[in-house]
């Protein structure tokens, strides 16, 4: 659990002052590993699980203060945002039924949040990225009102120079700018550790590195980004850049950004990793510093590295080295970051359990896997992985090439087992998580999958935001039975009855696929758009997207009445006749609000902004009468079924 009892902001001294305490402790952890102070010859695993809050609609809840101190329990922690939770699993020694325990441990807690959820009128779900998130949701006003946060939002912001840019291409492209880190909190994930020795740190740490595309590409659950289908795992090109500090001059010096999955294999101990990161990011987040390590070494205790581990939690490797102490003894994990939340909970022990068993196999097959892979082919099969899932390419040992799909099944899952049994693992267990992803493969069927085939069985049924919400109802009906991805029938819009739910802003139905003129265009073009687009109102843009002003079907036809249709004339602009400052609403603006403005105003349409006057949709009179039909429909239904 990160620390959140942290200033907001900082000053240079306090900063350098810091900068002494992580150089303090990073001596003091050469010492360690040099004295032999760590725990050695004991295998743990481990588990963080991140949860998106939901309201009954399907969107996002901002309750995570109210969860936390409802549920008031130790495992339980915020992340980012207002619409995350936490919670973190018991350590447990690799062997036995370590699995299922897992399994068992993450439902029960699970069970509690989501119990706890809907006694306050939300809900919960496990997934990647959550398909019903809005840009509205994204805002500061969303973010844990925390000083850690903050000063991370702050320090970001800083070193950046500017917005955050965002780019990424799948079937759809994603492109946008905001102005904070939010966007991390579109991504949740089902982070795994692997406790290791520290002579065996570095052979490891290469292994994972190895190993965590192939994983990845069965486990992928996030296609989904504000309405796009882009990556498989949409959630590691989004993470990079949503905390990208980089500033214009770094990136074109090709400087790493804070997420990133390395430039080159280990070679000695887990110091390397530390060094490097201090040399490379700078501080964003300070303490006091709460002890001298090396005094406390002296008296024969164990540091807690405060500063080190602080500066560690803001790098973001996808494998990530961890400090800890456990019954009073250092210790080293390797924690993954790349596998995503849900579909379920038993598809994430399997991913786990893949990922565990391939751990084991690979690194008694391999001295050192730097041998047998070139960094690069490791590196560059992470992100096919993450783009394309199973239908994925990878170059495996020995430069060998392999589909995603062929290399699980033929190569990686029988070794995935033997490593397992060698670590005496209970073969029931073995069976039933290798058996889902055997499963899961041999259907092609990953929660990524499942979610674009759901979108594209449901064709064009009801509105881009009513298939979303049918998604997301899906998602926690499945989860909520608990039965893998593999075995699950496709989502249908008849599966969301919540239509009152759906309707209650403006964001959840205007149309958000417009056609704008700039205010210089002719007027010719808003008129042929009206024509072949059968709208009435065409919204006037600037070129930084923002709103000037509205055309109507009434304001071209008293153009058409003073003669200017006339093939001979002058061309007309569209500021010349268009409506300035016209009356609009946000995303989050009431229904009810929103016919009362065009009641009150006499206007067929409004404009929908965000801040900064920046136009992100548009309601119309027709999509109020959609509406009002649709809950009529409903409630016809509902009193024929009585």
């Amino acid at each position: 659990m990160g620390r959140h009892d942290l200033p907001s902001a900082y000053t240079d001294e306090e900063l350098r002052a810091f900068m002494k305490a992580i150089l303090a402790d990073v001596h003091a952890l050469e010492r360690m590993l040099h004295e032999e102070r760590f725990e050695t010859g004991v295998r743990r695993i481990g588990a963080e699980q991140e949860m998106f809050l939901i309201d009954r609609s399907g969107r996002v809840w901002c309750g995570a203060e109210k969860m936390f101190t409802a549920l008031n329990h130790p495992q339980f922690t915020y992340e980012l945002a207002q619409f995350n939770l936490e919670c973190n699993l018991t350590p447990l020694p690799f062997g036995g039924n370590c699995l299922s325990q897992l399994e068992n441990e993450t439902r029960e807690l699970l069970h509690k949040a989501r119990a706890q959820a809907e006694e306050l009128g939300g809900q919960i779900v496990i997934t990647g990225i959550l398909p019903t998130l809005r840009r509205s949701d994204l805002t500061l006003a969303s973010m844990v009102q925390n000083p850690r946060y903050l000063a991370l939002n702050n320090a970001m912001a800083q070193l950046r120079g500017g917005e955050f840019n965002f780019r990424i291409k799948g079937v759809d492209e994603f492109e946008m700018q905001h102005d904070n880190v939010m966007l991390e909190s579109c991504n949740t994930s089902f982070q795994i550790h692997f406790q290791v020795g520290p002579r065996e740190f570095a052979k490891l740490y290469n292994v994972a590195q190895a190993i965590t595309a192939p994983v990845l590409a069965c486990a992928v659950n996030s296609p989904l980004l504000l309405g796009r289908r882009l990556w498989r795992e949409t959630r590691v090109a989004l993470f990079q850049q949503s905390v990208d500090s980089r500033s214009a001059a770094h990136q074109m010096r090709g400087r790493r950004p804070r997420v990133s999955f390395g430039d080159a294999w280990m070679r000695e101990s887990v110091l390397e990793i530390f060094r490097e990161d201090i040399a490379r990011f700078r501080v964003v987040l300070a303490a006091e510093q709460d002890e001298n390590p090396d005094a406390v070494l002296d008296r024969g205790e164990v540091p807690k590295l405060t500063a080190l581990r602080l500066h560690n939690g803001t790098v973001y490797r996808w494998n990530r080295p961890c400090y800890g102490i456990a019954n009073g003894k250092p210790h080293l994990r390797i924690e993954a970051r790349a596998f995503p939340a849900g579909p379920t909970v038993v598809d994430e022990v399997a991913n786990a359990a893949f990922f565990f068993g391939l751990m084991s196999a690979v690194s008694h097959e391999f001295e050192d896997v730097s041998k047998v892979m070139q960094f690069d082919d490791a590196a560059g099969n992470f992100v096919a992985a993450a783009r394309l899932g199973m239908q994925a390419n990878l170059t495996w040992f020995h430069g060998k090439e392999y589909g995603a799909q062929e290399l699980i099944e033929d190569v990686l899952l029988p070794q995935a087992r033997a490593g397992l049994e060698h670590h005496k693992l209970d073969a029931a267990d073995i069976d039933r998580y290798l058996g889902v992803i055997a499963e899961r493969v041999r259907r092609g069927r990953s929660g990524a999958r499942w979610m674009l085939d759901s979108l594209s069985a449901m064709g064009e049924k009801g509105t881009k935001d009513q298939r979303m919400h049918a998604l997301v109802r899906a998602l926690v009906s499945r989860q909520q039975k608990g039965d893998p991805v593999h075995t699950w029938e496709l989502a249908d819009t008849g599966e969301f009855d919540g239509w009152k739910e759906s309707y209650l802003h403006v964001g959840q139905f205007m149309t958000t696929d417009l056609f704008t003129v700039h205010p210089e265009d002719v007027v010719d073009l808003a008129a042929s758009l009206m024509d072949w687009r059968h709208i009435r109102h065409v919204p006037v843009e600037d070129n930084e997207g923002r709103l000037v002003g509205l055309v109507s079907h009434r304001s071209l036809l008293r153009l058409v009445g003073q003669g200017m249709r006339r093939a001979d004339r002058a061309p007309v602009a569209v500021k010349d006749i268009m409506r300035r400052e016209p009356i609009t609403v946000m995303s989050n603006t009431p229904t009810l609000q929103a016919i009362e403005l065009m009641r009150r105003h006499r206007v067929g349409s409004l404009p929908v902004v965000e801040e900064g006057n920046r136009l992100v949709g548009i309601i119309t009179e027709r999509d109020l009468i959609r509406v009002a039909a649709m809950l009529f429909e409903k409630h016809l239904r509902e009193a024929t079924a009585e």
